[in-house]
């Protein structure tokens, strides 16, 4: 992959030669092999590194070449709505969180799709990982969209915002300005091309109280609330897929109980919001459960991972109550990816609408024969030297740098993306395989008929950046190389 950026928006408008032309807001492709060949890797390098002004450009342009490729930006709510009416069954959609390395890893996903006759795969990022990758939406959006246009993908792509979970000091110290915070990530994410936001007010269940529907009062009002300022700011025919969470993953498993409890106050808080506004506000799609795993697992003081006993039977009856009472796609379970290979059958058996996998693709990548060992070691230098007030005091080295190296994707983003081909190639080889097991497992393989009949294809016009309109707003349409007239 090109490791050069465009040095400012000119350079940018002289690489599209002979490749895309700019009509508007959109953009026509002239030579789609030039595209996959050589210009949308310089793009998306630039869209990671380049400058301001030429990474919003590089990225307004993925997302045009990609939606004119017929790989396009979507939601899948209609899809789980139509899981909500036993309209389909026992097909699981994995949820994958790329933390690094990203244009390589997506474009694994998507060739593993394509593989395995895949289109029901969700791309999502944490509101944490954001942080520690280094990925914000605008960013994340537009190198997985440009990873379906190297790979040839045709149809939907769910980019998808996980956890957008509060903060319980944060809410503490001021609930406006948390939920606030909450309800602006979500609208720079469905700018950015997100269809899929997970709100995770969970974090607020408050066990003291007596009631159930107490303990989730917090929870069920803030969704209500961050749901409706979702509708309100959804692109015009776009019904962004919105999930919610009634038990916070690694604690107490839920129950069918604090389902009703939470769908019962949730749905009252909706109804009254629509009859204060007049808003139609269409609710969740799904609802995010505790069933017994933790984000990452539980690591053992060799480094190897503690085995997790997810309760199915309890999945099942979620997911099953979430259907047949609320007409939602069913439960999502989360903090899977760490499981053996033979527990995902299991997920798809129970009906889950949804599993989120992350961690085990992390520990791929870092612990493969391929990964540079001076690397690794600079990065573990790195988090002793800067993140080892976290480190307890009982942890074994193995212990610390498992739950820690996380950490190191976002200071080494530029490195990881710079390996050598052979390298990168090496590590995506071993990925591969466990991308296509987990799609068949989950029953996605082969069922794309399902995406194809229930989403919809909703192109939303995004205008063109000033930054690059600016560069040569007196000359339409805008074509490549040259000098303006």
């Amino acid at each position: 992959m090109t490791t050069e950026t465009f040095a400012d928006v000119n350079a940018v408008i002289a690489g599209l030669d002979g490749a895309v032309t700019i009509e508007g807001n959109s953009v026509e492709i002239i030579d789609g092999a030039m595209v996959r060949e050589t210009l949308i890797e310089r793009l998306v390098w630039s869209a990671v590194f380049g400058e301001p002004d030429v990474r919003t450009a590089s990225r307004w342009l993925i997302r045009q070449i990609a939606t004119a490729s017929g790989a396009w930006p979507a939601s899948i709510h209609a899809l789980y709505m139509a899981a909500g009416r036993n309209e389909y069954a026992n097909v699981t959609t994995p949820a994958i969180n790329l933390r690094g390395m990203t244009f390589d890893l997506a474009r694994t996903v998507f060739r593993a799709a394509q593989a395995t006759r895949s289109m029901q795969v969700i791309f999502e990022l944490a509101r944490s990982e954001m942080g520690y990758t280094e990925q914000r939406p605008g960013e994340y959006a537009s190198v997985v969209l440009a990873a379906a246009v190297k790979e040839g993908w045709s149809g939907p792509v769910f980019i998808q915002g996980d956890h957008y979970q509060a903060s319980p000091k944060a809410y503490a110290q001021d609930p406006d300005k948390e939920i606030t915070a909450i309800a602006d990530l979500a609208a720079e994410a469905i700018a950015a091309g997100y269809g899929n936001i997970d709100i995770d007010a969970s974090t607020l269940v408050d066990l003291d109280f007596p009631t159930l529907k107490e303990q989730q009062e917090a929870n069920y009002r803030n969704t209500a609330e961050l749901t409706q300022r979702i509708r309100a700011i959804e692109p015009a025919g776009f019904r962004i897929s919105v999930g919610a969470e009634i038990g916070e993953v690694g604690k107490t498993n839920s129950t069918v109980a604090d389902l009703d409890a939470f769908m019962e106050g949730y749905t009252e808080e909706l109804e009254r919001r629509r009859a204060e506004t007049g808003e139609e506000i269409t609710g969740i799609s799904k609802i995010s459960v505790q069933t017994g795993t933790s984000h990452g697992g539980v690591v053992l003081p060799d480094g190897t991972i503690e085995d997790v006993a997810v309760d199915f039977d309890t999945l099942g009856s979620l997911s099953e109550a979430a259907k047949s009472t609320y007409g939602i796609g069913g439960a999502v379970q989360h903090g899977a990816s760490t499981l053996p290979e033979t527990a995902f059958g299991k997920f798809a058996a129970a009906n889950a609408v949804e599993v989120h996998l992350a961690t085990a693709f992390q520990n791929i990548v870092f612990d493969s024969a391929a990964f540079p060992a001076d690397l690794l070691a600079e990065i573990y230098a790195h988090l002793a030297a800067n993140h080892g007030d976290e480190r307890k005091a009982d942890q074994t080295d193995a212990q610390f740098y498992y739950t820690t190296r996380k950490r190191g994707f976002g200071p080494f983003k530029r490195q990881l993306w710079s390996l050598p081909e052979a390298t990168r190639a090496a590590i995506t080889g071993e990925l591969q395989p466990r991308f296509e097991l987990i799609m068949r497992e989950l029953r996605v393989a082969g069922h794309g008929e399902l995406v194809e009949r229930y989403v919809p294809r909703v192109d939303v016009e995004v205008p063109i950046p000033e930054a690059l309109r600016g560069s040569q707003a007196h000359r339409e349409p805008i074509r490549g190389g040259g000098t303006p007239d």
